[in-house]
């Protein structure tokens, strides 16, 4: 085809004769730069087409169809003329996937044996009727976008066709955007090529959530039992939920295991999932885990989340029974209190639990409690668990031993008397039912260990009351005891104590201490040594003796004595009183007296020969052959200035007899 043969097809195919018709009886206004849209396909009328008036002229229909044949008859001549029909190829991607909300953008690339120019294009979607409904409009001369769909708003078309690409934007996308679309090219020679695309929306959907059934699940159900609902929302295209059970995926079966979904779709197309999972039980699935996987779909892809895991409570027969001691642990005592403890090794709620000894039920539960045991409740406990659905009875046995200590048993009982010297052996014994181990004790401490005693040569100090401790050093806190009060009989015999010999000041009263040792008691009497009898002022009895103390008011030196005596016989222990009298005190006094005195003379001497109070260097102190024996004084009158010395004659001897500034001192 040349070049003005083209250009000339191209003219008459712009002619809006060829296109579209105006209704009857009607002329339209036809401007050059745009063509008018109603389509009728009634040929009862032919339109001319006057350039120079820019006007479609409706005529009468005998010329019309007269003019239309013979510009058909034309254009025939020119294709048989010109050749064969262009040859238009469409390509397009087979789908386009996008997030709901975002921009997709489906791309329609063509090529025509003609070239792309002057190409008239074309969009549709396919409703899901399967009707196509045109959305967009293209040609040389103008781009028209449908009003009325819904994509009126959020499309919109780049590219003229000039390039063999044209893009189709759609905005927002939604679910219910998931169409297919159709670019549909018409080339110059009528040659016609269309390409499809499939738009594939997606929305992530929320967490998954799990719930598990909060009853528990027995297994003697004869069908499948609720275990949970698992639920994904408002995803798109519809996620899937499959279940699993410790890492393994459970696969639908009628007997065992039953899935039932529930799929619901809200306005805007997003698909909500939700699954129930039914099953029959068994006591393995007491410890098994439950959880769902989802899987949805993405552009390019899928993802996978799972929910958390959750346990169900799996109710199951006992096929055996447990029946213990809870506590005490260990042996157990008279006294104690026992806990006997029954359980199953399952836990259906249908169980029940009695406790018997010797066909006498005790409790009709699983545990008995007795309080403050003894030796009589040992025997054999048992523990029954009966299924009242079924009325099947198991039970096990368990032997309780109650551990006894009797009283300790002593020989001789209580007390016993003794002679000074006299060998004495004690036993002590207690039966029980475990071994056991004694020991003696007297004044808290330890003297012998055994069931036997022995007191060989028995003196006052052994005298005293001895306990007999009997353990059982398998368990603790188990033991009994028994007392032995010995008495060793002879005369009495009085503890010297540390003083006898006693100072006291005048009517200071003093406290005398008598201890005697002695069995019979031993009866004591105060006495003086001017032979007057003391008023006692206590006394007491031990086990060893009597105790008598006397208060003694001293004014003179006394002796008081302590007399001990028994049927054995007497002892006496005195005690010497000297009492500082009042002479002794006058004297002590006097002495102070004179010992001050002379202490005040020598202060005196000192001061005068100026050994104190600033006389230093003034007289001095020295011996003199002349008159060694002499002691000099100097004596001065009140009236006159003279120094007079004074022998010890009371001679006067003159200033110059002094030997200088020195004195004699006769010793």
């Amino acid at each position: 085809m040349s070049r003005s043969h083209r250009h000339f097809l191209q003219d008459l195919l712009s002619l809006p004769l060829l296109h579209h018709l105006p209704p009857r009886g009607c002329t339209a206004a036809a401007p050059a730069s745009r063509t008018v849209f109603q389509q009728d396909q009634s040929l009862s009328h032919s339109l001319s087409y006057k350039p120079q008036h820019g006007q479609l002229q409706c005529r009468p229909t005998t010329m019309a169809a007269r003019d239309t044949a013979s510009l058909l008859v034309g254009l025939l001549v020119l294709f048989h003329t010109w050749g064969v029909w262009a040859n238009v190829e469409v390509n397009m991607e087979d789908r386009v996937e996008v997030f709901m909300g975002d921009t997709a953008q489906i791309t329609c690339m063509f090529t025509s044996s003609d070239g792309v120019g002057g190409m008239v294009i074309q969009w549709f979607y396919v409703k899901p009727s399967g009707e196509k409904q045109k959305i967009y409009y293209q040609d040389t001369t103008m781009k028209v976008v449908d009003r009325g769909t819904q994509f009126t708003e959020r499309m919109n078309v780049n590219g003229t066709g000039a390039t063999g690409e044209i893009v189709l934007t759609i905005s927002d996308v939604q679910p219910v955007d998931e169409l297919e679309f159709i670019c549909l090219i018409k080339g110059l020679t009528d040659g016609t090529g269309e390409g499809r695309t499939k738009l594939k929306v997606f929305e992530t959907p929320e967490r998954p959530t799990i719930e598990g059934v909060q009853t528990g699940i027995s297994v003697n159900e004869d069908s499948p039992s609720k275990i949970g609902v698992c639920e994904v929302k408002n995803g798109f295209p519809k996620p899937n939920i499959t279940w699993y059970r410790n890492n393994t995926p459970l696969r639908a079966d009628q007997d065992v295991v039953k899935v039932v979904p529930s799929i619901t779709t809200d306005s805007n197309k997003l698909v909500s999932v939700r699954s129930e999972l039914s099953m029959k039980v068994t006591k393995e699935d007491k410890d098994n885990l439950f959880y769902c996987e989802i899987t949805y779909f993405v552009p390019g892809g899928t993802r996978m989340t799972e929910t958390n895991r959750i346990n169900i409570t799996v109710y199951y027969p006992s096929t055996a029974v447990s029946v213990w001691v809870e506590s005490p642990k260990g042996k157990i005592k008279e006294g104690d209190s026992i806990e006997i403890h029954c359980q199953g090794n399952g836990n259906m709620p249908s169980s029940f639990f009695k406790i018997s000894k010797k066909d006498s039920d005790l409790v009709d539960s699983n545990v008995l409690v007795m309080d403050n045991v003894t030796r009589h409740q040992s025997g054999v406990y048992k523990c029954t668990s009966t299924d009242t659905d079924t009325f099947e009875e198991i039970s096990e046995n368990t032997t309780v031993f109650v551990n006894y200590l009797d009283p300790a048993v002593l020989v001789p009982e209580d007390t016993v008397v003794v002679d000074q010297g006299e060998e004495l052996t004690a036993t002590c014994n207690a039966l029980s039912s475990l071994q056991t181990q004694t020991v003696w004790i007297k004044n808290g401490v330890k003297i012998s260990v055994g069931h036997s005693l022995s007191l060989k040569n028995n003196t006052f100090e052994t005298a005293g009351t001895y306990m007999c401790v009997v353990t059982v050093p398998e368990i603790e806190g188990m033991e009994t005891n028994g007392t032995l009060t010995v008495y060793v009989q002879g005369r009495p015999y009085i503890l010297t104590p540390e003083y006898t010999e006693i100072e006291a000041s005048y009517e200071e009263t003093v406290n005398l201490n008598c201890d005697v040792r002695g069995f019979p008691a031993p009866s004591i009497i105060w006495t003086t040594s001017d032979g007057k009898n003391l008023e006692t002022t206590s006394q007491m009895k031990t086990e060893e003796g009597v105790t008598s103390v006397v208060s003694v008011t001293v004014t003179n030196d006394i002796t008081a004595f302590c007399n001990a005596s028994n049927e054995f016989g007497t002892d006496v222990l005195a005690f010497n009183i000297t009492a500082r009298s009042r002479g002794f005190i006058i004297a002590v006094i006097i002495i102070c007296i004179l010992l001050l005195a002379i202490l005040g003379s020598v202060l005196y001497f000192l001061y005068k020969k100026g050994k104190i109070c600033g006389r230093s260097g003034k007289q001095d102190l020295t011996k003199d052959k002349s008159s060694k024996d002499n002691i000099v004084v100097e004596m001065k009158s009140d009236n006159t200035e003279e120094a007079v010395l004074l022998g010890v004659n009371g001679e006067k001897q003159p200033p110059n007899d002094q030997s200088g500034e020195y004195l004699d001192v006769q010793k």
